[in-house]
């Protein structure tokens, strides 16, 4: 499990689980009160080439959630982020 957090009022929750096939990444979108309104994944057959684990999901999270200058700031956060 790895918590993203996005400035003081989201956090993300991502987890690696395995599949029948290959794996999946999920994740959760939280709010200030820690409760999940949000949930999505990323189904692979093999290795993925991410820069980063969870990227992809971390990705579609905050482009099905946010609009406009939010989502961009929000998307510049994990464009940041180094592994």
């Amino acid at each position: 499990m790895k918590i993203f957090a996005l400035g003081k009022n989201y956090t993300i929750v991502c987890n690696t689980k395995d599949t029948r096939n290959g794996f999946k990444h999920t994740a959760s979108l939280c709010g200030k009160s820690g409760s999940s309104f949000y949930e999505t994944k990323i189904c692979y057959l093999n290795r993925t080439w991410e820069r980063f684990t969870y990227e992809t999901v971390l990705k579609k999270t905050i482009e099905e959630n946010f609009k406009n200058k939010e989502k961009e700031k929000y998307l510049k956060i994990i464009n940041t982020i180094t592994y």
